[in-house]
């Protein structure tokens, strides 16, 4: 972390703190939105009364990110993903984890993680997914008991009916490119305009999706039973998988307005590294028309 540069202090340039900044982001999606399991929220290294001349902010704590961080001089890094989300024993050099963790700390890079509680806050991933699919008169999936405007997942409504597969080819296009792609499940000419979203994965909203009427779920991480069980009841939503990283991405761009309201001098820039695991695909057979 860096010093206290001495031509700022002559010019009364407005000293940003790592804790100003977390204080920012918790004011934004408060601690409190958390799910009860989430473990990952908060500052995983770096000194809290450091100074931040630039932060970075990305989906994942990973080697990409971290070396990005070091490459722009970004004091912070802050991030959707935790970077220490399970109990660790070790954090040798040797390790994953270690490895990154001795990065940040030799390079005086702090990382900061915003995880359950952006998910579930006004203007967090999920609000910003809907925003990116063109949703309006968004609503929780399932509230939470902070307020009727915060909680798991969004609904919405598109500017006009779709069917299935154009809706599919929409979300593909409004999110960035990944090797996986979009794909959906359910009649390729099923009416879309009612969505339900959640960024990251959502299977366990599956339910929530069918209660709040949606036509659609637009989530991550699905597994084939449980889709195909769900699909089979043609009552249900049709289903769309985007991949994990894309789905969260979009929320980027909104922590940094946060940021950049305010504190409007320091430097925030959103990364657009693809840290989606998957790195390569093959068609089996040209998709169905």
């Amino acid at each position: 972390m860096r010093m206290l540069r001495n031509a700022d202090v002559a010019m009364g340039v407005r000293v940003v703190r790592v804790q100003d900044v977390i204080d920012a982001v918790l004011g934004a999606y408060p601690a409190s939105l958390a799910e009860e399991w989430d473990t990952g929220i908060g500052l995983t290294c770096g000194d809290p009364d450091g100074v931040v001349y630039g932060v970075l902010l990305a989906v994942d704590a990973a080697e990409a990110t971290v070396d990005e961080a070091v490459r722009i001089d970004a004091d912070l890094l802050l991030t959707h993903h935790p970077l220490l989300f399970r109990p660790v024993q070790s954090v040798a050099e040797h390790t994953a984890k270690g490895a990154l963790i001795s990065r940040l700390i030799l390079a005086g890079v702090a990382h900061f993680a915003a995880h359950t509680n952006a998910d579930a806050g006004i203007g967090g991933v999920n609000d910003a997914l809907a925003a990116a699919l063109g949703l309006s008169e968004l609503r929780p999936l399932v509230p939470s008991a902070a307020g009727a405007a915060t909680g798991s997942g969004r609904v919405g409504r598109l500017p006009a009916p779709m069917r299935l597969r154009d809706f599919t080819a929409h979300v593909a296009a409004r999110l960035p490119a990944t090797v996986s792609g979009v794909r959906a499940a359910g009649a390729a000419d099923r009416p879309v305009s009612t969505v339900a979203v959640c960024g990251g994965a959502g299977d366990s909203l599956l339910p929530a999706a069918a209660a709040a009427g949606a036509d659609v779920f637009v989530t991550s991480d699905l597994r084939h039973h449980v889709v195909a069980e769900f699909v089979a009841d043609p009552a249900r939503p049709a289903v769309v998988d985007v991949a994990h990283w894309a789905g969260e991405w979009p929320w980027l761009a909104a922590a940094a307005a946060v940021l950049e309201s305010t504190f409007p001098d320091l430097p925030v820039t959103v990364s657009g590294t693809r840290t989606d695991p998957w790195t390569v695909h093959a068609s089996s057979r040209p998709a169905d028309g």
